[in-house]
């Protein structure tokens, strides 16, 4: 089983390194190479000169690394002789090893020394103090775009608060591994909190500084304030290229498959079912011990210290389904999330009155999908409601494009 994940893997990443075209007049096949995608941060020469000379904000965790040798940039930068002030760590901490929701503290960085300050504790919009004496703060965070992953309410935040205090956000642009369709419903501003801030889809399709061009554009931050913007684009890439993360984006999306079916299983955080976290296989596992009967494959959720500490249906058998050798490929072909599975797994729940928890509206964005799920209603009719919302959003969303 292993082996077959392995080959898929390599399997996109040589749809990702290669391109085909067929010269049908002389009748042909030519396999042409095509060039490797570099992120912004890996492209120094195109803002070192730049940085220097300058107080340097950075946020910043696992995901932002520079080169082959993935060296963080932080550390990359410093060797480099730039002048980094403090560090700014979003949810799961600076170096990523925080469970998910869990409260991350300022701290100092063993390693650098320097400040770290946490956008996922006490506060998540830096204060004026956090920016003192900073003259240029640069956002280079792996994204997976998805509306739910707060790594984009950071950046609205950042950009907020950047704006207001007249300092300029440097944003070392990186592929989204999702930004090859754009579907479900759009939040509903009522429902607005840190896991949807903005009306947008739950995939939209879009890399993190296509996302900040739009919040400018839109008037999404606080009294219409503008961030001045300086974006490093991610060079040979475009929507439809595929995408496997070098580093894992948060402790919980560790495979290239959990971070393809995210999008689709992350609803379910808004059930009482488990999705796999205290397993090594989170986001690729969805199931419950009251399934028990109806499913045979299990999984028993335990505590598995910066993954999960205490995750639902912790030390129970849970049976449901076991997605880890899906054809993600299906989702990239249909360019649509997956509601199968979560009107099939609540059919099939015996209490349908303890299926849904509060936190499902946040995640949904919206109080209709829940409503529509419990009377029945077909994948079609929940699609038809989405509109005409879903398209004005593709076509807003034009507007901010930088990879075509």
């Amino acid at each position: 089983m292993i082996m077959i994940r392995i080959n898929t893997f390599r399997l996109i990443t040589l749809i990702a390194c290669f391109s085909s075209t067929v010269a049908f007049g002389q009748g042909s096949l030519h396999h042409q190479f095509a060039k490797k995608i570099i992120p912004g941060a890996d492209q120094t020469n195109l803002y070192l000169n730049y940085l220097k000379g300058k107080n340097i904000g950075m946020v910043v965790n696992q995901t932002s690394v520079i080169g082959d040798k993935l060296t963080p940039s932080v550390d990359s930068l410093l060797k480099l002789g730039i002048n980094i002030k403090k560090i700014f760590g979003p949810e799961h901490g600076f170096r990523g090893n925080a469970s998910n929701g869990a409260t991350v503290n300022d701290s100092t960085d063993p390693k650098t020394g320097l400040p770290v300050i946490s956008l996922y504790g006490k506060h998540y919009k830096p204060t004026p103090a956090d920016l003192n004496g900073i003259n240029l703060m640069i956002f280079d965070i792996q994204d997976v775009g998805a509306r739910f992953y707060t790594y984009l309410s950071t950046l609205q935040y950042v950009m907020e608060a950047c704006a207001e205090n007249h300092i300029e956000l440097l944003i070392l642009d990186r592929p989204n591994p999702n930004g090859f369709y754009v579907d479900g419903p759009v939040l509903d501003t009522t429902y607005k909190s840190f896991i949807g801030m903005d009306a947008v889809p739950i995939v939209y399709g879009m890399t993190i500084a296509e996302y900040a061009q739009m919040i400018n554009g839109e008037g999404w931050l606080k009294n219409h304030v503008q961030c001045k913007l300086k974006i490093i684009k991610v060079a040979n890439y475009n929507h439809n290229s595929a995408y496997i993360l070098p580093v894992n984006s948060s402790p919980n999306l560790n495979t290239a498959q959990s971070v393809l079916l995210y999008p689709s299983l992350c609803l379910f955080e808004g059930t009482t079912l488990s999705l796999g976290r205290g397993t090594y296989t989170p986001f690729e596992v969805v199931g419950h011990p009251l399934l028990k009967g109806k499913y045979a494959y299990n999984f028993t959720p335990v505590s598995i210290p910066g993954m999960s500490e205490d995750p639902p249906q912790k030390n129970q058998v849970c049976y449901g389904i076991d997605l880890k050798n899906y054809d993600t490929g299906i989702i990239r072909g249909s360019g649509k999330l997956n509601l199968t599975w979560l009107l099939e797994l609540y059919n099939a729940f015996p209490d349908k009155t303890h299926f849904f928890n509060a936190y499902f509206v946040k995640l949904a964005g919206t109080d209709q999908l829940r409503k529509q799920i419990e009377t029945g209603k077909t994948e079609r009719e929940i699609r038809e409601s989405w509109e005409p919302d879903l398209s004005r959003f593709k076509i807003m969303r034009r507007k901010y494009l930088l990879y075509n």
